[in-house]
């Protein structure tokens, strides 16, 4: 039974991939539409044939990798389990101490997915490299997918034993405990992030050209923003992409720009970066993140609290999982997290996009400046090889920022409505000043 299951689940997958295959690479394409071409909306304003050629090729790339890895990660988790090697990894993982056993039996399941992916992994290294986006060495890569392994394997290792020692006091109410677990947790993390995590990967220091910083600190103080400090990181020996960002929380907050952005941007086109994510810092973009957060993992978990007995009930046989607790559920729940992310990510994409699009219009109100704001996009899609009007599957699967074709549109738009608006102010003092004549000229017979 177990085998007639993995070929079905061997055959859907290598379907899909197919159709997604032509989907991506012959299927619609988002183009750019007649209204407007040849507006600084338009790639070919702005990008070089052979550009606009990578982008494509690129973009189609990795597009079919994103739609086909997410669906081929369920399908090695589901065939652990049709083999019975989650039984396997359960044996060898076999100790006294629940703790231990379970810690082991993770360790044994993350080596072997990685070890599986890790072609995958190369290849989209590789493909970075091709197309002039990676800088890094291979060396340096390593180190990094190394570092990666331990700090991901860590995070799940704690996650793991404290969910399965809370099945293990209170199978009905597991899930209600741990969301309430993951709101420290949570919280813990962002504020770590900056000074334990991001330092293993990347050098960070404080910005170099003070002049920029004390402008950046300006706009923040414009802004009402609390802020010291702004640090600059090393990443042009890893890639060509451009990059800014704000993180952290609390005393361990940070504004900070890739080196790339301040090699390749002026100082006017940066202050719109930082005006943007400023932006998201005024609009509260953050606390509606975590809270958007904390209630889809309450969610989340109470799914998976309904649907996993009920999987294990009917299919538990064939997936080798005799209860909930067992610890050889686990590939079975990384699936059904994974599948419940995939499925739900077009509403949080859609959230994202739209805070992106209210970050970027308090952005032109705070440096007024639509010539720069257009060039930074422009410049950010050449860097990065945007496609910059991408499918609606795409769109709403991919992009958790708007399309690179909509937002330089939409700050065009932006631009031409304030400079309609002082003409109109005008023509409406012209109008009041003509009525106070009229009241104030002397009647005649």
């Amino acid at each position: 039974m177990s085998k007639k299951w993995s070929i079905a689940a061997l055959i859907l997958y290598v379907v899909y991939a197919i159709g997604m295959y032509f989907y991506i690479f012959h299927g619609p394409s988002g183009g750019v539409p007649a209204t407007l071409k040849g507006t600084v909306a338009d790639p070919q304003t702005f990008m070089t044939e052979r550009e606009l050629l990578l982008s494509d090729d690129f973009s189609k790339i990795r597009n079919y990798l994103f739609f086909i890895i997410t669906p081929f990660e369920w399908l090695v988790y589901l065939l652990i389990m049709f083999m019975g090697l989650s039984r396997v990894f359960e044996k060898w993982a076999d100790s006294r101490w629940k703790l231990i056993k379970n810690g082991a039996y993770l360790f044994l399941l993350y080596l072997f997915t990685t070890i599986i992916f890790y072609p995958i992994d190369l290849y989209r290294y590789n493909l970075s490299k091709e197309y002039g986006i990676s800088t890094q060495e291979f060396s340096s890569w390593m180190k990094d997918f190394v570092i990666d392994f331990w700090v991901n394997f860590g995070t799940t290792l704690l996650v793991v034993l404290v969910l399965y020692w809370l099945i293990q006091k209170s199978t009905k109410k597991w899930w209600f405990h741990a969301w309430l677990l993951t709101i420290p947790f949570a919280i813990f993390m962002m504020y770590i992030q900056p000074v334990v995590i991001d330092p293993l990967y990347n050098e960070f220091y404080p910005l170099k050209d003070k002049e920029l910083e004390a402008k950046i600190l300006s706009l923040a103080d414009q802004a009402d923003i609390p802020s010291e400090h702004v640090f600059e990181v090393n990443m042009s020996e890893k890639t060509n992409a451009l990059n800014a960002y704000v993180t952290g929380i609390g005393e361990n907050s940070r504004i900070v720009l890739w080196d790339t952005t301040l090699n390749s941007l002026t100082d006017e086109e940066i202050l719109f970066i930082m005006a943007h994510e400023m932006g998201h810092y005024v609009e509260k973009h953050i606390y509606i993140g975590i809270a958007s957060y904390l209630i889809s993992i309450l969610v989340g978990l109470w799914l998976i609290a309904k649907l996993m007995p009920w999987i294990i009930s009917r299919f538990g046989s064939v997936l080798k999982i005799d209860k909930v607790g067992d610890i050889r559920s686990l590939p079975l729940f990384f699936v059904l997290v994974s599948f419940l992310l995939f499925v739900s990510s077009p509403l949080s994409n859609y959230i994202s996009r739209y805070q992106e699009t209210r970050a970027d219009e308090y952005a032109m109100e705070l440096t007024g400046s639509a010539e720069a704001a257009v060039s930074t996009f422009q410049n950010l899609a050449k860097a990065g090889l945007s496609e910059v009007n991408p499918s609606w599957l795409v769109k709403i699967f991919r992009y958790t920022h708007p399309p690179m074709l909509e937002r330089i549109n939409t700050i065009a738009r932006y631009a031409d409505t304030r400079e309609e608006k002082p003409e109109q102010e005008k023509d409406t003092d012209d109008e009041t000043e003509t009525e106070k004549e009229k009241q104030t000229k002397p009647k005649t017979e």
